[in-house]
């Protein structure tokens, strides 16, 4: 079933490649269905809070009309960076799903673990790897088209 909500993130990525963002994409999902989606619109709104996880997160929040998200997974393309980890753990995420590992700013296992920091009065269910290829790949084909366009 991961797979499945994995390929919605993954379509909300193209959006933000379409547009030229960086391709990362988000969606909630509770009761078996989405609830809320989000990409990457940084570049154009030159606002750094949207991230897609942020922007996923503040659409479950009017549709489940609360900002506790407990009963819900989030799945995004990219491991969330610490602004992102730090807003799963307060919105109360029962669960992140990812896909590709980010090594430059990973929050969910790769520099640090914050989904899973005892300190903190939440913890949340975590996988990851899941289409690790696919969501890695959407980012390699990306910026490997951006510096091309860059050389011309």
């Amino acid at each position: 079933m991961d797979e499945k909500w994995m390929l919605a993130a993954i379509e909300e990525a193209k959006k933000a490649s379409v547009i030229g963002e960086v391709p990362i994409g988000a969606v909630i999902v509770h009761n078996d269905e989405i609830i809320a989606s989000g990409y990457n619109v940084r570049e154009h709104t030159q606002q750094t809070l949207s991230h897609a996880e942020l922007l996923a997160i503040q659409e479950a929040n009017q549709i489940i009309g609360s900002w506790r998200l407990e009963e819900c997974t989030l799945y995004v393309t990219l491991e969330p960076c610490p602004m992102c980890a730090g807003a799963i753990v307060q919105s109360r995420l029962s669960r992140v799903v990812y896909g590709a590992s980010d090594p430059k700013a990973g929050c969910a296992g790769t520099l640090m673990n914050l989904l899973n920091e005892r300190r903190f009065n939440h913890q949340v269910e975590m996988k990851s790897g899941v289409l690790k290829e696919e969501c890695g790949s959407l980012l390699t084909d990306f910026f490997r088209e951006l510096r091309k366009r860059k050389d011309e």
